[in-house]
């Protein structure tokens, strides 16, 4: 009978040191303006949770929102160009 223990190492290639890859890493500064974006937006709108907003309030997450808008489409824009970088196209 095989144990658990002795089925691991044939199926864990590599040990996890914890640390993440420089993809990974290149990943999350390319994505940070988004993810800054977001924390802006969920920032305007804990602010509103405990009491009835302002128009100023309105205001603050609107322009988050426009801010989170930007940032995916840039985002999107970014890779497509990327992708269409790395794909050649044409006929066949």
């Amino acid at each position: 009978m095989n144990t658990i223990a002795a089925l691991q190492a044939a199926v864990t290639a590599a040990p996890f040191d914890g640390e993440p890859s420089n993809a990974e890493l290149d990943a999350i500064e390319t994505e940070m303006p988004l993810i800054l974006a977001d924390v802006d937006l969920l920032d305007a709108q804990i602010m509103t949770i405990d009491r009835t907003p302002t128009e100023l309030d309105h205001q603050r997450i609107r322009r988050a929102r426009r801010r989170v808008l930007a940032a995916r489409r840039d985002l999107a824009n970014l890779t497509a160009a990327a992708t269409d970088a790395t794909v050649s196209g044409g006929a066949a």
